[in-house]
């Protein structure tokens, strides 16, 4: 929350100290004109000198009454002044200007955020998890509260983040998560991540909610509370040690197509609502996908939940099917076209 504001409360300082400026200078000047029935340039030449202390001859000697109205209007300023060129001086020489300013262009952009992801926490997993949506294309924005984690994250001057606590209301709608696709809360806390999974269920229903895990018991709970999956990352890493060993190259042959770092080609999750009524009635060899786009269709989800590996070509894809399908851009691309078009 602190950069939503702070670009406001620096540009609150300098009106401020301005306006207490000029405030200060009118009275002066006014008193000067009342009192010693000096012109208004007069006037405000001595309430100048007087005011910033330059020490200058005054343009006329003054009367016991300008003399006296001189030592007040010395007081009164002293103090203002002070504060007016101190606070313009710090915002201006220390940069502050700039990085409200900064604070201000990142709260703009994400106040545009739609179809997003929001990540809750930056620590491993969740840095690891920034990595991996960066290098897909996707948008997202952090959630974090700790300064020195903050401080990592303005590092890279193309992340987007809120600071402040992620199972917060508040904090959630200024990382618009009434327009978020996803919420990934990777906190260190299996609470924290309860907190976060209850608040943002309830401002966003369809929402889709991941969660990490430290304890066993806090899967079901997790679950029972709005989360659409949970990882446990402990228990992940112990599975992935235990299959090198086992299957080494099996692993690494998964890895690679799920987490490298080229485009040569990936698995990719294919809707198909959009599908050529016409396409319904031909089974997947009648479809003759792989011939046509050089894509393999490695397996698909039904409605009822049920994952099907390396379907039979005697299968027909439904509407309401997600396909997961293995190739480059180019091939995906054409298999969505054939999907949607009958003709080819």
């Amino acid at each position: 929350m602190k950069q939503g504001t702070l670009y406001l409360d620096n540009f609150k300082t300098i009106v401020y100290g301005v306006a207490a400026l000029i405030l200060i200078v009118l009275f002066g000047s006014v008193g000067f004109m009342l009192i010693e029935h000096y012109s208004f340039v007069d006037a405000l030449y001595m309430t100048m000198i007087t005011v910033s202390t330059v020490g200058f001859r005054e343009v006329f000697p003054l009367s016991d009454g300008g003399k006296l109205f001189t030592v007040l209007l010395i007081i009164f300023s002293l103090g203002i002044f002070g504060y007016a060129i101190t606070s313009i001086t710090r915002l201006v020489v220390e940069g502050a200007l700039q990085q409200s300013y900064k604070s201000y262009q990142l709260k703009k952009k994400i106040v545009k955020l739609e179809d997003h992801i929001i990540v809750c926490g930056y620590g491993r997993n969740g840095y690891q998890a920034c990595v991996e949506l960066k290098d897909h294309g996707e948008k997202f924005v952090i959630l974090e509260k700790r300064d020195n984690v903050v401080a990592r994250i303005l590092e890279d001057p193309t992340l987007l983040y809120v600071q402040g606590d992620a199972s917060s209301e508040e904090v959630l709608d200024v990382a618009q998560i009434r327009r978020a696709k996803a919420l990934i809360t990777a906190l260190p806390n299996d609470a924290d991540n309860m907190f976060v999974v209850l608040t943002a269920r309830e401002l966003n229903p369809k929402l889709k909610i991941i969660s990490r895990a430290s304890d066993f018991r806090s899967d079901v709970k997790l679950r029972h509370a709005g989360a659409t999956n949970v990882i446990m990352p402990d228990r992940i890493g112990g599975q992935r040690m235990a299959k090198l060993v086992i299957q080494p190259d099996v692993v690494e042959f998964v890895e690679y197509i799920l987490l490298q770092k080229s485009k040569e080609v990936k698995l990719t999750e294919i809707e198909c609502e959009m599908m050529d009524p016409l396409n319904e009635s031909r089974t997947i060899q009648e479809l003759n996908l792989r011939k046509k786009t050089g894509a393999n269709l490695m397996g698909l989800k039904t409605p009822e939940g049920t994952y099907i590996y390396n379907p039979s070509p005697q299968i027909k894809i439904s509407p309401r099917d997600k396909l997961f399908v293995l190739g480059t851009d180019e091939q995906v691309e054409l298999f969505k076209e054939i999907l949607k078009d009958s003709r080819m």
